[in-house]
């Protein structure tokens, strides 16, 4: 579709008009002679003769060329753009951030994967979150990995295979024996300090209780209620489990609790499984779509034209001098 960026410069279009009716015609001074056959030679000449001036006549295709040349530079100082049509695009309107517990207990094999072979429950993890992973389009997805110390495995990113890719990546231990929780907590909510998306979502899990952070747990989620994050808890150790193996659920309650998420246990792959399902419908998939309709300038286009028609009016004269 063709449209113009300023149409209200059409306004002047009967600008040269107004100027040729009104403004008095450019004098200037000249010395007179008087002769007796002035008005044979005002008839050879083709000139007007008036009071104090002498006006030029203009030709009628002469008049013609600058007045298609006053339209096409008017209708370029109008910019004219051809407009495309709309394009639609889905923006992200949630980002969601993984914590994932690579401490040694994640290591136990009390775990068993779809063919009923019985595997740790890091790798049931790892096989619950990739089905997750694949059904998050739309979202940007980042992923936390703690033990002795929480460190980001994977920033925010649409890059879902990605984020999937590094996820099968993860080893038990890398970040350290121990739980730390709390900070992880803590660098989820400051990665999600650059967030402008409305959604902000944390999914937790964990299979022991807080052994190593400076922030306990209960105060990081309190922080992250004041910055409208809410977390989801899950549990997938063994809660008769002693020492620092011993799942604290009650901690894992609390943090859901203080920022309105969702607390899960999970003893198998399958209640794993069923919880990120669960999850996955309370946290659906949020989009922005945004819509734009790409413009093409074709000023330039009646700009030349105007250009090459000045060139020919004038290239009479260049030829005479």
């Amino acid at each position: 579709m063709l449209t113009f960026a300023h149409p209200w410069l059409a306004l002047l279009l009967p600008l040269p008009w107004l100027v040729w009716r009104f403004v008095p015609p450019y004098a200037q001074s000249r010395r007179g002679v008087r002769v007796p056959f002035f008005a044979g030679l005002v008839a050879l000449t083709g000139l007007e003769p008036r009071p104090g001036i002498v006006v030029g006549r203009r030709g009628v295709w002469r008049s013609i060329a600058l007045a298609l040349a006053w339209l096409l530079i008017l209708g370029a100082l109008m910019r004219p753009q051809w407009i495309e049509p709309p394009l639609h695009k889905d923006k992200p309107a949630r980002d969601l951030l993984l914590l994932v517990d690579l401490s040694g207990s994640m290591d136990t094999k009390d775990f068993t994967d779809p063919a009923g072979q019985q595997v740790d429950r890091l790798t049931a993890v790892k096989q619950v979150l990739d089905e997750f992973l694949a059904r998050r389009e739309g979202d940007r997805v980042g992923v936390v990995v703690f033990g002795d110390a929480p460190y980001s495995l994977v920033p925010f990113t649409t890059d879902l295979k990605l984020c999937r890719q590094l996820v099968q990546e993860m080893q038990v231990g890398m970040a350290g024996p121990r739980t730390a929780l709390g900070d992880a907590i803590g660098l989820g909510v400051n990665l999600f300090a650059r967030s402008t998306v409305p959604a902000r979502t944390i999914i937790a899990l964990t299979d022991g209780n807080d052994t190593a952070s400076k922030v306990p747990p209960s105060d990081a989620a309190r922080v992250a209620h004041d910055h409208k994050i809410t977390i989801h808890t899950i549990a997938v150790g063994d809660p008769a489990a002693a020492g620092e193996d011993k799942l604290d659920e009650a901690a894992l309650r609390d943090v859901a609790q203080a920022t309105g998420g969702g607390f899960y246990r999970a003893m198998d792959r399958a209640q794993l499984a069923d919880i990120y399902t669960r999850l996955d419908r309370i946290e659906t998939r949020k989009v922005d779509t945004v819509s734009f309709r790409p413009k093409t300038d074709f000023f330039w286009l009646p700009l030349l034209v105007a250009v090459l028609l000045a060139m020919l009016i004038e290239l009479p004269k260049v030829r005479r001098a």
